[in-house]
Formats: C-alpha cells, sequence, structure tokens
C-alpha cells in the first residue's frame, strides 16, 4: 500500500504560471487525501536559476523549496526526488518511507494537473504499475497558427488507451523504480523520455494512459530545447515529418 507521495514541480522564472500550477496541486492532494486518510503527500518546486519570485510563490502556496543554479530540467527534476528520497528529508519530517511504498510524481510549473491526478496514480501503484506515463492537452493556442491546431489534434487527439508520448508535466513512478534505474539524467530536454525508456529497458511496469490529461502552456517562447514547445513551433511552420508529439516541456 501506498503510504506518502512526493510531487516536484522543476520551475526557472516561474512566478505567473507556477500559483495556477501549485492551486491545481492543491485540489489533487485534498482529493487524494480524502479517499486515503493518514497519506502524506510534499510538494517540492526546485526552483532553478530563478531570477523572480518563484521561490517565494512556492513557500506562500506550502511548497518545500530546493533553489538550484543549473537551469537545466533534468538537474532540477532529479534535485528535487532526491530532497525526497535522502535519508532524514525534511519533507517527511525525519520520517523515511519505504521505496515501495512512496509514489513520486512530476508536472510542470506551466501546467495544470487535473484533481483526480494524484488519486488516479495512487490506485494504479496499488494495482501493480511501477509508473504511469500520461498525456497533455494544450490550455491555450494563443500565438499558433490554426493549422497547429488541426495538426495537434490530428495526431495526438485520437489516443484512447496507450499512446507513445512521454511528458514531464504528467509523470509518476514508485520510488524503488525510480531509483533502481539511477533516476532523471543531468539533461537539458528528454529527460522524462530518458527515464521511461531506462524504466522499460530493466522491465518495470508501465502504463501509459491518455485517462488524465495535464492541462499545459503552448507559449511560443518556449523553455526546453527540442522539447514539447519545440515541435509545436515546427508544426507552426506547417505540416512536416514529424510522427509523434514528444514530451519534455519542461519547467526550464
Amino acid at each position: 500500500m501506498i503510504e506518502a507521495v512526493g510531487v516536484v514541480v522543476p520551475a526557472h522564472d516561474e512566478e505567473e504560471l507556477l500559483p495556477a500550477c501549485l492551486a491545481a496541486l492543491g485540489q489533487a492532494v485534498a482529493t487524494v487525501t480524502a479517499e486515503r486518510p493518514g497519506l502524506r503527500v510534499r510538494i517540492v518546486v526546485a526552483a532553478d536559476a530563478c531570477t523572480d519570485d518563484t521561490a517565494a510563490v512556492a513557500r506562500r502556496a506550502g511548497a518545500l523549496v530546493v533553489p538550484l543554479d543549473f537551469k537545466n530540467v533534468g538537474t532540477a527534476r532529479a534535485a528535487g526526488l532526491d530532497e525526497l528520497l535522502r535519508p532524514g528529508a525534511t519533507a517527511w519530517g525525519g520520517w523515511r518511507p519505504a521505496p515501495e511504498r512512496l509514489w513520486l510524481a512530476t508536472t510542470d510549473a506551466d501546467s495544470v494537473v487535473p484533481a483526480r491526478w494524484l488519486a488516479d496514480q495512487v490506485q494504479l501503484a496499488e494495482a501493480g504499475w511501477e509508473a504511469v506515463v500520461g498525456i497533455v492537452a494544450v490550455a491555450d493556442w494563443t500565438g499558433h497558427a490554426d493549422h497547429t491546431v488541426r495538426e495537434f489534434t490530428r495526431r495526438y487527439g485520437s489516443w484512447q488507451d496507450w499512446h507513445p508520448h512521454v511528458h514531464g508535466a504528467n509523470l509518476g513512478f514508485t520510488a524503488r523504480a525510480y531509483t533502481a534505474v539511477g533516476g532523471f539524467p543531468a539533461l537539458r530536454t528528454g529527460e522524462d523520455r530518458a527515464l521511461v525508456a531506462a524504466l522499460q529497458a530493466r522491465g518495470h511496469r508501465v502504463l501509459r494512459s491518455a485517462a488524465a490529461p495535464v492541462a499545459t502552456s503552448s507559449r511560443v517562447r518556449y523553455r526546453a530545447p527540442a522539447g514539447f514547445g519545440h515541435d509545436l513551433a515546427t508544426l507552426n511552420d506547417g505540416p512536416g515529418p514529424l510522427l509523434g508529439l514528444r514530451g519534455g516541456a519542461g519547467g526550464v
């Protein structure tokens, strides 16, 4: 049985979008703890190379802040998770959940999770899944051409069950599986795909589910090179050879 849940949000100068992200996570926490009294849930914001009030926004929302200066989403996700996993972690008040009873999840600072996001992931974990790989939905198409919306819908909107995508904005896994594969690599983009590939290569039970999409930003000035924002920009240039939109929008 899952006894604790930790959520990590990497963020680089996200004072404007982070409040909506944390408010949605608050709803997700309320939902899962109402169903499972006694479940411990902690939210960590990895504030990476921030020059604005990202850290202050996170603290006001009750999140634990891990300050960093790397401007690297893979490093930021890993650092946030390390804070939840290290012995005597502040997040747990000195208590240490067993790796097989600790569920870890990540989303992005420009994303809004559904209310049952954590409750559904915990349910799947207790059904034996060691990782859940979800999809995203675009919250606002401002700045994108009409054909971009059509292409995105055509290529991405038809998945019902299994899907080929990986997004750091919608990932969850057991602590035991995460540590077994060495965690997130220090990549500026694609750290999410690399982790899922490692989990699959080691034979962990990975569920690719389209059931609970996370609403994410489609901002034209995207942060991660060769990530989700880059793929949307490629569609803006017209139909191309892209076979599937990738993950890795990231918070930095």
